[in-house]
């Protein structure tokens, strides 16, 4: 088990990191969070802060999940973002896209 929050306990302000694939970030993210792909975390963990809880989120969860267990694993404070950015877009919270058109979650 991973700690989890429900997208809408996400502080303001707080660090986000989504670990989505380059093609699902670009069709909608948060606009304050951070991108680092699962497949690069560990290679780029150092650009990930210390000093504050990180909230991770993907899609859905899964991926979100593995990273969390792993960033508490080597010692960041790192919660998961229950259900994703499917479950942010339900609740209407703000996105951005780098596509030129709406937000999506794909």
């Amino acid at each position: 088990m991973v700690p989890e929050v429900d997208v809408r306990a996400v502080p303001g302000g707080a660090y986000l990191l989504d670990v989505r694939e380059h093609d699902e970030w670009q069709a909608g993210h948060v606009e304050s969070a951070v991108h680092i792909p699962l497949g690069e975390l560990q290679r780029r963990v150092g650009e990930v802060p210390k000093e504050s809880t990180v909230y991770v989120v993907c899609r859905v969860g899964g991926r979100s999940a593995n990273a969390v267990a792993w960033l508490n694993h080597v010692g960041w404070d790192a919660v998961n973002v229950g259900g994703g950015m499917h479950s942010w877009a339900a609740a209407g919270l703000e996105m951005v896209s780098e596509t030129g058109r709406q937000p999506a979650v794909i």
